[in-house]
């Protein structure tokens, strides 16, 4: 499960391998809080306990980051 790095914060994207066969996307985790946001448009996929303020905040990180998550996912995946 490839941590993508670079990303400051509380946050700790990643991708699980197995993924790599569904649309270009990142998981997030703080804590026991997990969510998946789809990259390409960026839009929520699901979440496990996250409030709307924090998915919100992670979804800024991603739109801030994109060219370096797309990337992560472009050299995991083999794309």
């Amino acid at each position: 499960m490839p941590t993508i790095p670079g990303i400051a914060g509380s946050y700790r994207f990643f991708f699980y391998s197995f993924d790599c066969s569904e649309p270009k996307h990142v998981h997030a985790r703080r804590d026991r809080n997990l969510c998946k946001f789809w990259l390409e448009p960026i839009a929520l996929a699901n979440n496990n306990g996250f409030s709307a303020k924090e998915l919100n905040r992670i979804r800024a990180i991603i739109a801030d980051n994109l060219t370096t998550i797309i990337e992560a996912w472009d050299e995991h995946c083999g794309e």
